[in-house]
């Protein structure tokens, strides 16, 4: 009896010390910076930290009650334009002041993927992760019309305009009688006349996508000329650990030319892009990126960028340009840090950037607000204490260049017991001005505004002079020496 008493008490001691371990390796890491110092043109960006477990702290949605709303910045009102609706995720206007939304959710996984047992267990706990913070269970899968008839600023119909056809759909384009819609593997077409109650036809096919992932959300902008789509697709894994094989097509933006139906890799190494939008001091595309996790509570910061053709921002071996993950077990490609941008804003750590409009013209939220981008941050998942869960403004300079620090357009989503009442998603304009908000989590389409404010006007274009064409080759030596003199004999006549 003695022997079995002993080993029961190296099994327990073996146990106990097991579940301390466990328990230090879970308790995850505490920030040390504050999410304004981690944001902005230049983020302070901590030496990486590799955790074997994630920080974990979620804010479990308990739900507006009757009459509360988020608190608006000053000067602006935040009422409710539709509520009672499942899991809405992004808004898109149409011409004809109708606002359309997708009810979504991630597709059902098909089981029996690559990735080895930590994939399965990264599947584990993600189903735990999703289901705490209210997003679990099945897709909608519906697009809902949201009219407001009377403009009296809330939606007096809610009906189903689209569902047949769908699956875990996201981002929505409309021109020429046609709504395109990215479902999260394939990219649609279907016949729509504005101010109809329902979607009908048959929709045609105009790309495949890379199906579901760990980001599965595909949002989708047309081109100001309206000859291209433009599709975000977000990464598969954190950092390529389901080799680089599971990533091709992800982790990049796609253009889609409507002419020549065909389609290209617009720009890559964005781990998780979401929001679009063209700036309007320069045409340019813009997105919000979801940066990687498990580098600590400050690592890495989200950000806004600009995109140009061709760009390449460094996922999954390079961070912010300077920094690179050695976590990444796929062999860098060659030259990759020369070909590397930096982000141009960064948006906070673990924050979950997502919808992403420029003011545009008429636009009523108030001089305070007149020019720059406004942002709905989902909120964080793993940092201590938790990021996001707010709607911000990022002001712009004359020039189209971000500048300063994020400024709160609407708070309190997250309450100071650690539970969140909703969970700010997608960011719209209605015809009239407002900015429309989404709230997956607590089923809301909030409407905000300056009451007082007068339509604004819209943002000037810059314009730039061609440089002259070079009509042949100059020494430059001597090209410096007739500089110098020149210069040095403008000095001496003052």
């Amino acid at each position: 009896m003695a022997f079995f008493r002993k080993i029961a008490i190296a099994l327990g001691i073996i146990l106990l010390l097991a579940g301390g371990a466990f328990w230090f390796l879970a308790r995850g890491d505490t920030a040390d910076l504050s999410v304004e110092e981690v944001a902005g043109t230049e983020p302070v960006l901590q030496e990486g930290d590799p955790q074997s477990f994630p920080t974990v702290q979620i804010a479990e949605p308990v739900g507006w009650k009757a009459g509360e709303a988020p608190t608006a910045a000053e000067g602006l009102e935040v009422v409710r334009f539709a509520e009672g609706l499942e899991h809405p995720r992004i808004l898109y206007a149409l011409p004809n002041g109708d606002v359309l939304a997708t009810l979504t959710r991630a597709p059902k996984s098909e089981g029996g993927g690559g990735g080895g047992i930590m994939a399965t267990i990264e599947g584990w706990i993600a189903a735990i992760l999703f289901e705490k913070a209210g997003s679990a269970g099945e897709s909608p899968n519906q697009i809902v019309l949201l009219r407001d008839e009377d403009g009296n600023g809330s939606a007096e119909t809610t009906k189903v305009l689209l569902e047949e056809g769908l699956d875990s759909p996201s981002g929505m384009s409309w021109q020429d009688d046609t709504l395109y819609v990215a479902n999260h593997n394939a990219v649609l077409a279907f016949p729509y006349t504005l101010g109809s109650d329902a979607v009908t036809g048959t929709p045609r096919k105009l790309m495949d996508l890379p199906a579901g992932g760990n980001h599965w959300m595909r949002n989708m902008e047309i081109s100001p000329d309206g000859t291209s789509l433009f599709v975000a697709v977000g990464s598969a894994s954190n950092i390529g650990e389901q080799g680089m094989g599971a990533e091709e097509g992800r982790a990049m933006i796609w253009e889609y030319n409507l002419e020549t139906k065909r389609q290209r890799q617009y720009a890559v190494g964005l781990r998780n892009p979401n929001g679009l939008d063209f700036s309007p001091w320069t045409g340019e595309l813009w997105t919000t990126v979801n940066e990687r996790d498990m580098l600590g509570s400050d690592l890495v910061p989200d950000y806004l960028t600009n995109v140009p053709v061709g760009a390449q921002y460094g996922w999954p071996w390079i961070y912010y340009k300077e920094n690179f993950d050695r976590r990444v077990e796929a062999p860098m490609p060659k030259f990759m840090q020369e070909y590397t941008r930096k982000p141009v804003y960064a948006m906070g750590p673990h924050v979950a950037a997502l919808g992403l409009v420029f003011a545009r013209e008429g636009h009523v939220m108030g001089e305070k607000f007149a020019a720059g981008a406004f942002i709905a941050r989902h909120g964080s998942w793993n940092r201590k204490p938790p990021s996001g869960y707010d709607v911000v403004y990022v002001a712009f300079d004359k020039l189209g260049n971000p500048a300063g620090k994020p400024v709160p357009v609407l708070t309190d989503f997250l309450k100071a017991d650690g539970t969140t009442r909703g969970r700010p998603t997608w960011v719209e304009w209605a015809k009239d001005g407002a900015l429309l908000v989404s709230d997956d989590t607590a089923g809301i389409i909030w409407r905000v505004r300056s009451p007082t404010a007068s339509p604004a006007p819209g943002i000037a274009r810059l314009v730039s002079e061609k440089l002259p064409p070079i009509r042949g080759l100059k020494d430059p030596r001597k090209t410096f020496e007739e500089d110098y003199l020149r210069q040095q004999a403008g000095q001496q006549v003052n």
